[in-house]
């Protein structure tokens, strides 16, 4: 046998390392659901994929050790449901074993009993049409049999943490869009308009800087928040940091294993490893925001926090 078709022995590669790259790629979230008629399970993943228009046929995958695969196998149908920007409460919800994933969730039911979230991006309804081994996941290949698209906005999953959708400003200088000018004059000065393109315009300059000193942004945002001392709740932490508890669960011993965080008194901590390194974290933010706010005075930098954070409260409210 020639030594380019010879089996070549699989590279060792940490689990952890390997997931930190794997999550370049930006994905969407998605819910799936099934009903074999005896029990109602759903869990989040972003392993959905389009896999083929004809037939309509989509795939995502499942971790073997999960508790939900039975139902999964003896369903005759699933629900992929594509989680909207506001379902990140949903998302958390589905990542984690619980027997009341569905108390006081709105929900209807589909073809062979797979369960549609509301309110959701869009939603597929499938016929299990193959199952095959994956390693340590099962690939669940489905055949459409009927959807739904809301078009709202959905939720997308990048780097261990959650974030949205904003066209990228090269796509607006290539094409721009053909509007009368006085809607371009009223779109100027709207607000969701004008925060969308601030916080574009910031990520832009501040992420690659970030991640020229060593830290994904997933990574900084449990550091910093564990930066204001000891915490015991990880739930609570996720929440702060916008990212899924399992993601921050991953996240945590990733620093645990490079000795920046250490278990203490049922929580976690930084080390003092941990505590340098925040601070450099730190300086950086403080350096770009200077950088950023220079052309403004004090009173209107206090200002403009006091608006988002009035922003940021009312949104809790509503």
């Amino acid at each position: 046998m020639h030594d380019a078709l010879r089996p070549q022995p699989t590279k060792a590669f940490d689990p952890r390392v390997l997931r930190r790259a794997l999550g370049n790629f930006a994905t969407g979230v998605t819910i799936v659901t099934a009903n074999d008629g005896d029990a109602m399970v759903g869990v989040t993943a972003n392993s959905f994929s389009s896999v083929s228009l004809d037939p309509p046929l989509v795939l995502w995958s499942i971790d073997k050790r999960s508790s939900s695969f039975p139902v999964f196998q003896r369903a005759s149908h699933f629900a992929i449901n594509i989680l909207s920007m506001g379902q990140i409460e949903l998302s958390n919800r589905f990542a984690r074993p619980s027997d009341s994933r569905y108390s006081g969730v709105e929900w209807r039911s589909g073809h062979g009993g797979c369960v549609l979230l509301e309110d959701t991006s869009a939603s597929f309804q499938c016929r299990k049409h193959q199952i095959i081994d994956g390693g340590d996941h099962w690939i669940m290949i489905g055949q459409v049999v009927d959807f739904e698209d809301n078009g709202s906005p959905p939720l997308v999953y990048h780097q261990g943490a959650y974030s949205m959708v904003l066209s990228h400003p090269q796509r607006e200088r290539e094409n721009p869009p053909v509007v009368d000018k006085s809607v371009r004059g009223r779109l100027a000065d709207h607000t969701y308009f004008l925060l969308t393109q601030a916080v574009r315009s910031y990520q832009q300059s501040y992420q690659p800087e970030q991640v020229k000193i060593g830290w994904r942004p997933s990574e900084a945002r449990v550091l910093m928040l564990l930066d204001d001392g000891l915490c015991r709740d990880v739930a609570a932490l996720a929440h702060d940091a916008d990212m899924p508890v399992h993601a921050v669960e991953q996240t945590l011993i990733l620093l645990v294993s490079r000795g920046l965080v250490r278990q203490a008194d049922g929580g976690y901590e930084l080390t003092r490893e941990g505590c340098a390194r925040v601070c450099d974290i730190w300086a950086l933010a403080q350096h770009h925001e200077a950088q950023i706010l220079s052309q403004f005075d004090e009173a209107e930098i206090a200002a403009f926090k006091r608006v988002l954070k009035g922003i940021m409260a009312a949104g809790q409210t509503t």
